[in-house]
């Protein structure tokens, strides 16, 4: 079968590999849809960062692997002691591989496991036409979800996660900084929660573009006082939450000088370079700085749940290419900013 498989920085090819089988607690999936992520980016240009060149402790696994962790497909074959799913059932993968004895793991936190793994970056993924999966990643998919919005539950997961750590609530006020994947997953997030006075922050006219279509408000930092807007728009009183879904010092500073007294700037990005953190914000508001990482599985429920009712919409933002395009129209396009979203099809 073919398969994406990473080598190292800038080399990944698209290979031959032999068909896998599923083992005992497992499943065999025929891959629908397999989304690109930032991470995947990293490891392909800067990479190996987060893949193994050890075995790693939960899977054994090291690169050289297949690529590949945003992904659904539908179940073609059962190991042994699979229960609650058949051959057949569509799926979205939550693509944790957890320790279950850590201290996060016991308090239920296992998204930030001590020993935590990937599928598709700690054991071979979904970049593939099948893979073989632990039942505990196994979400099933409603009949009104296709396979192609399944491969989007895992970045809008990413997404949800971050928006509840923000704690708001029906009828607060947000800022979203960045207009990418998961700053648009976000905004989708927060309208999910019951909120309608949202502002999405960003630079590139195209991104604006997209978000707006969809419906958001947005504001232009090169052309508009991001902190002075903001206070004359809440009274002086900042907003409920800010998300740093950009990951570059000038989103962080002007977010944090839109939060309110005692709230967070959520940060749900990846950062390449250190950054200078404003103490004095943070001490003369008594406010905080939330890190976010991944979800659990009450997330990806949740996001299951809002797309079974129609609520996320992929118009001008998501594109289907086939696996032997991934180099060019994939990982080149999006480091490039011709692309937003990117997803794989196997078939094709």
């Amino acid at each position: 079968m073919r398969a994406a498989v990473y080598y190292g920085p800038n080399k990944v090819t698209i290979d031959d590999i032999p068909e896998p089988a599923p083992g005992e607690g497992e499943v065999k999936v025929r891959v629908g849809f397999n989304g690109i992520c930032g991470t995947d980016l990293h490891e392909f240009f800067a990479g190996p960062i987060f893949i193994p060149t050890e075995p790693h402790a939960l899977t054994g696994k090291q690169a050289p692997l297949v690529l590949g962790h945003e992904f659904s497909g539908t179940i073609t074959e059962l190991g042994a002691g699979v229960e609650g799913f058949a051959e057949g059932d569509r799926v979205a993968i939550e693509p944790i591989y957890r320790c279950g004895r850590c201290g996060p793991c016991q308090s239920g936190r296992y998204n930030i496991c001590q020993s935590i793994g990937f599928h598709g970056l700690m054991a071979d993924g979904g970049m593939a036409e099948a893979t073989i999966v632990p039942q505990n990643m196994l979400h099933k998919l409603p009949e009104s979800v296709s396979l192609q919005m399944g491969a989007l539950v895992e970045p809008m997961s990413v997404a949800y996660h971050a928006a509840r750590l923000g704690a708001v609530r029906p009828g607060d006020s947000a800022l979203v900084m960045g207009a990418g994947p998961i700053g648009i997953g976000v905004w989708f997030a927060l309208k999910g929660l019951g909120l309608d006075d949202v502002y999405v922050v960003e630079p590139s006219p195209v991104r604006r573009a997209s978000i707006e279509n969809l419906g958001a408000r947005t504001l232009d930092p090169a052309a508009t006082d991001i902190p002075e807007f903001i206070r004359d728009h809440t009274g002086g009183n900042g907003v409920a939450a800010a998300y740093d879904a950009a990951g570059v010092q000038p989103a962080v500073a002007t977010a944090l000088q839109c939060i309110g007294a005692h709230k967070a700037l959520v940060s749900v990005a990846i950062y390449e370079k250190p950054l200078e953190t404003p103490l004095l914000n943070l001490v003369m508001n008594e406010s905080r700085i939330q890190g976010s990482l991944c979800y659990t599985g009450d997330d990806y429920r949740a996001v299951i749940g809002l797309m079974a009712q129609g609520h996320y919409d992929t118009t001008g933002w998501v594109t289907t290419i086939p696996i032997e395009q991934v180099i060019d129209e994939g990982f080149h396009a999006l480091h490039a900013g011709k692309k937003m979203k990117v997803l794989i099809d196997p078939a094709l």
